[in-house]
């Protein structure tokens, strides 16, 4: 990829991202869907790397497997992100899934390398306030999730909450396929996906967790569907 639009990208993403402080913006949660085995995919797998280190994105690579055929199988595919991926094409009428496809915030779909799209978007959730609060508080050995709405805020009847594992990140020399003789760091790559639990929308939804250490989790709550993320949060 070439300098020049990592200055593009990096550029527009600070401008978009405004003078307010992190804790003051939501966190916007994009998911990139890639392959080890897409010779289209490495630019946005480079461009996910440089999100990752933003306060308020939370940038995830789903790494799916139906690549895997063509001469190099994907080290950190997941049958179920190939699932997901599905879903999101059902639900956006679609009749074919892509590498590279981002997701932004459940809803907006970015098809290839397209970054200055992806920072407007990233921006236009940005200044969106989340309907979902989560709090986080310790519990014995564990921790304690809280959901709830903000006051005056409509939510669907069906909500999954989910928490989500994923390694900062990891290089990776692929010998055959596409990308062969490429060496290629991944950032944030998704390990597991698990649902918490499905919540109504009404009062509130608590849940505890005791997470492995050393790992690094995100809670996620979204319309079922999957639909539009209401809101994230990172764990400590």
């Amino acid at each position: 990829m070439p300098l020049r639009l990592f200055a593009i990208l990096s550029l527009a993403a600070a401008l978009l991202a405004g003078p307010l402080r992190a804790d003051e913006k939501p966190l916007v949660v994009l998911e990139l869907f890639t392959s080890q085995g897409c010779s289209s995919c490495p630019p946005a797998d480079a461009m996910i790397a440089e999100l990752a280190g933003r306060d308020d994105v939370l940038a995830l690579a789903l790494h799916v497997d139906y690549w895997d055929y063509i001469g190099w199988a994907d080290s950190f595919a997941r049958p179920q992100n190939t699932k997901r991926q599905k879903a999101y094409a059902r639900m956006a009428h679609s009749g074919s899934i892509y590498t590279p496809q981002i997701v932004v915030a459940g809803v907006d779909h970015v098809i290839g390398f397209k970054p200055m799209q992806v920072a407007e978007l990233l921006s236009t959730h940005g200044d969106e306030m989340p309907p979902v609060e989560i709090s986080v508080e310790q519990a014995g050995e564990g921790l304690r999730i809280r959901c709830a709405a903000r006051a005056g805020a409509a939510l669907p009847h069906t909500i999954n909450v989910d928490l989500v594992g994923y390694i900062r990140e990891a290089s990776v020399d692929i010998a055959h396929g596409e990308n062969e003789g490429k060496t290629i760091t991944y950032a944030n790559i998704v390990q597991s996906w698990d649902r918490l639990g499905t919540w109504n929308g009404s009062g509130s939804f608590e849940f505890e967790a005791t997470l492995p250490e050393g790992g690094h989790y995100a809670v996620i709550v979204q319309a079922a569907g999957p639909g539009r993320v209401l809101a994230a949060l990172r764990l400590p």
